[in-house]
């Protein structure tokens, strides 16, 4: 039995899909099929059905609170008697590896892109702060890769704090998913935009230490995407043998070594991954963080949300 007095008590409003659906029904669909094709993730089942149900409302609700905290922020220096200071609004997605998370973030960079306070969105994935593969190596680290280990946290704190700082731009390394490792020569430029969304694994993770920075605590909002586990192991194997008859059919790929694999060798080789990597950087460090987002989405097993949990303010 609960010690708790009142288990209905949370800090988050449940709000089940059809609820969520009708925030904006009055909305107009801004994207035609052809461009949602090039924003979709391999495997992802996004449709125009799901973004003007669920999308079309999270991208108005982002909209108002970056135009509520351009306010709050304008009427901060008014009191201080200084020019406006207002740096760009920063949203983190986070969640496991082939939830979606990826494909969700490219959506709402197109979406909030068209509400006219926010025309200018940029995005940046935690993949470019991933340590190089030599420092990996050198670690010992290369079998944990995607653990928050592996990445440099400082400097995406440092990244982020530059952001927020307002400075006229900023720079980010850049992952080459086809060479699986940081492109030396290559970077992400960010320009004071006006929203910046930042999409990785472990972006919602406490601070290491008591006395350091959280990379959340440099966003302005944060969703996590949500599903069953047993649902994205799925997802994560099709997406696997998907790739293999893909972009690790290219020479040029990390990956390559799979291109030839049987359909049931593939597999295999994708559960191996999954249960030795990627269950366990879920369960020990992904999913713990869920409690930290603004706002959660709740995906079920053919990867429509179901329900949206949207924090109390």
């Amino acid at each position: 039995m609960s010690d708790d007095p009142n288990p209905q008590l949370s800090p988050y409003r449940e709000i089940d899909r059809a609820d969520w659906a009708r925030l904006a029904a009055d909305l107009d669909q801004p994207l035609a099929e052809t461009e949602l094709v090039a924003i979709r993730g391999l495997g992802d089942r996004l449709d125009l059905t799901e973004v003007s149900e669920v999308y079309m409302p999270l991208s108005r609700l982002l909209s108002l609170y970056a135009s509520a905290t351009k306010r709050l922020g304008g009427a901060v220096s008014d009191f201080l008697q200084e020019d406006d200071t207002t740096t760009p609004f920063v949203v983190g997605v986070a969640g496991s590896v082939a939830v979606g998370k990826s494909t969700i973030a490219r959506l709402l960079r197109e979406l909030m892109s068209r509400w006219p306070g926010t025309p200018r969105v940029e995005l940046v994935t935690t993949d470019g702060f991933l340590y190089p593969n030599a420092e990996l190596e050198r670690r010992g680290l290369m079998e944990r890769k995607g653990f928050p280990e592996s990445y440099d946290r400082r400097a995406l704190v440092e990244f982020l704090t530059k952001v927020k700082s307002g400075a006229p731009e900023v720079r980010a390394p850049f992952y080459s998913h086809m060479k699986y490792d940081i492109m030396p020569d290559a970077h992400v430029v960010v320009r004071r935009p006006d929203v910046v969304i930042v999409e990785g694994l472990n972006v919602l993770q406490p601070p290491p230490a008591p006395n350091d920075v959280a990379v959340s605590d440099l966003f302005d909002f944060s969703v996590y995407v949500d599903a069953d586990p047993a649902h994205i192991e799925r997802w994560y194997v099709d997406r696997f043998l998907a790739l293999r008859k893909g972009a690790f059919s290219n020479p040029a790929s990390y990956f390559n070594v799979f291109a030839h694999l049987t359909d049931e060798e593939s597999e295999q080789a994708a559960l191996g991954y999954w249960r030795d990597i990627n269950m366990p950087n879920l369960v020990e460090n992904v999913m713990p963080t869920r409690h930290r987002a603004t706002l959660v989405l709740n995906k079920g097993e053919n990867h429509a949300v179901e329900s949206v949990l949207l924090r109390k303010l």
